[in-house]
């Protein structure tokens, strides 16, 4: 896949992984939760977006303080993705409805499930670290020890998003 700007594959590998940690500030303190969501990225509309649930209290969290931060894995290809940015909860039927999948059914029975929220993250910035995949890490790690060399081990790169 050619990438245009870093800008572009910092999207793309969030895109292509989908599954990440969302970080929020627990709203009675300055304490931190994370938990796993599926991302469902909109670059068009600088966002991100998942569903969640109204009875969660991810949204008394986000009123309080709307900085987060979403963690993107990909272990098995070494590529990472790390975004902050502001969230906001919305009441949109519409996008619920774009949203929706399968894999919803998991949490809801339907989509018309008076419970469902979207949450809209705007990223701010990216971090992100992608690597050739892991056995061509490894072999440039086993290279690098021997030779006492440092290994290029892909790209890393801050973006503004």
């Amino acid at each position: 896949m050619t990438h245009h700007t870093d800008q572009d594959r910092a999207w793309t590998l969030i895109d292509d992984i989908g599954l990440c940690m969302l970080v929020t500030h627990d709203g009675s303190s300055d304490e931190l939760r994370s938990r796993p969501m599926s991302a469902h990225a909109a670059r068009d509309e600088d966002a991100i977006y998942f569903l969640t649930d109204a009875r969660n209290h991810k949204d008394d969290e986000v009123e309080i303080n709307d900085n987060v931060c979403l963690t993107f894995a990909d272990n098995g290809g070494y590529r990472f993705v790390s975004v902050t940015g502001t969230a906001n909860m919305l009441d949109d039927r519409r996008k619920i409805g774009e949203l929706w999948s399968i894999a919803a059914r998991a949490f809801w029975e339907s989509k018309d499930d008076p419970n469902i929220r979207v949450l809209r993250v705007r990223p701010a910035m990216a971090e992100f670290w992608d690597s050739p995949g892991k056995i061509v890490t490894t072999v440039k790690m086993a290279a690098a020890a021997i030779s006492g060399s440092k290994p290029n081990l892909g790209d890393n790169r801050k973006v503004v998003l």
